[in-house]
């Protein structure tokens, strides 16, 4: 039994969505979570300055004595994990994974959207997973503009926010996808928004909170790292923005 806590880590806000899924998934362990604030967004920040602050990052919440650390960032993944992994070799770290997979399973058009940050749609990581999954599935890229931004503000519901959703949104639609992957975790707080875009048209819409926490509790079970039952879990918000972001960072995780 380890009753330590489990980092998590993104860019800002959007990391919270993968934040939501381990609180629920994993009620006994304690969560840390660090939203940088200060640096947002990351999707056209160069590489090696994103590889720079997940550095700093997992630096600031092995201080707190984490002993799992996520990196629930898409962009910070696919430009930091290996990096992190090399600089970080005893911890284990858990990065995110584009739901291509899922994707082109479930596609019955065998016509997928991804729609991601620019860095994350330029990476290796999912030009890889394109290659291993996507074979006979026509894939069409687009960078979710503004939204990590509107997410940022708070403002998931208001107008300007769906019709910059709109904007992204229905080009896919009618290019006939019909399931649409979220390659950043700040885009499921949007949901409600693509949803409304979406219709009554039959798309699916995935993204990879769930499998993240599924991959951590499988990692807390083989190192032999899970809380202990009568665990009393803490959480906690760090930031490199100010205390008012911390706090909005703790309204936002626990406000559904």
């Amino acid at each position: 039994m380890d009753n330590r806590p489990i980092g998590v880590y993104d860019s800002g806000f959007g990391g919270l969505s993968v934040w939501r899924e381990l609180y629920r998934a994993l009620p006994d362990e304690s969560l840390i979570y660090l939203g940088d604030g200060k640096n947002c967004p990351y999707g056209s920040l160069p590489e090696e300055r994103i590889r720079e602050l997940a550095v700093q990052s997992v630096e600031e919440l092995l201080k707190h004595d984490c002993k799992l650390i996520v990196v629930a960032c898409n962009t910070a993944t696919a430009a930091a994990i290996n990096h992190l992994r090399e600089r970080f070799a005893e911890l284990p770290i858990v990065g995110l994974e584009p739901a291509v997979k899922p994707a082109c399973l479930k596609s019955k058009r065998k016509r997928v959207a991804v729609v991601a940050t620019e860095r994350s749609l330029e990476s290796e990581k999912l030009r890889l997973a394109l290659e291993r999954y996507g074979e006979g599935v026509e894939v069409i890229k687009a960078v979710g503009r503004g939204f990590v931004e509107a997410v940022e503000a708070d403002a998931e519901q208001s107008a300007e926010t769906l019709e910059k959703v709109r904007a992204v949104i229905e080009p896919l639609l009618e290019s006939e996808v019909d399931v649409i992957v979220l390659g950043c975790t700040h885009y499921p707080f949007l949901k409600r928004a693509i949803r409304q875009v979406v219709g009554e048209r039959d798309v699916m819409i995935i993204d990879s909170g769930e499998a993240v926490s599924k991959r951590v509790e499988s990692l807390l079970e083989h190192y032999g790292i899970k809380a202990a039952e009568e665990n009393e879990p803490r959480y906690e918000f760090l930031s490199f923005a100010d205390a008012e972001y911390c706090e909005r960072l703790r309204r936002k995780a626990f406000d559904e």
